[in-house]
């Protein structure tokens, strides 16, 4: 297993734990209290900067447990850090119940993080692509 080094920010950043040793997220915790009325979005701060290395990036996700009980999402899923950032790690919640507000409370799990190989190809113009079998169908293609 690789190290995945963390820089904490504020005295309220948690580090990431998994709930099981084999779980692919890492739970990122919430370092600060907001309050997300319906239909809104909040950008939460986990107090941390995390150092991904070279070659992988960080996916930010959803969990699911808020979305099933509240109506909670990620509004830019997922959300991406490059490994070159070392900024602090802010969650942008969206709030998708028509009726409740969401209280955030530092130190609810508010996201998880997983780490994804990456391939850095050069864009190049080319006239043509190659044809495929499903060609330029989109969007309800397949059926």
């Amino acid at each position: 297993m690789e190290d995945l080094r963390f820089t904490r920010l504020s005295e309220n950043g948690t580090l990431p734990t998994r709930a099981h040793a084999s779980d692919a997220g890492l739970d990122l915790y919430a370092a600060e209290a907001a309050r997300i009325s319906p239909g809104d979005r909040a950008s939460i701060g986990t107090g941390l900067a995390v150092a991904v290395p070279e070659g992988l990036a960080g996916l930010v996700l959803p969990r699911s447990g808020l979305a099933l009980k509240h109506g909670v999402t990620l509004v830019n899923s997922p959300g991406l850090i490059d490994p070159g950032y070392r900024g602090e790690v802010r969650i942008l919640l969206h709030n998708t119940d028509r009726n409740s507000a969401f209280e955030v409370v530092a130190g609810d799990r508010i996201a998880q993080l997983i780490l994804v190989p990456i391939a850095l190809a050069s864009p190049l113009e080319s006239d043509t692509l190659d044809a495929t079998a499903r060609g330029a169908g989109g969007f309800g293609s397949s059926g």
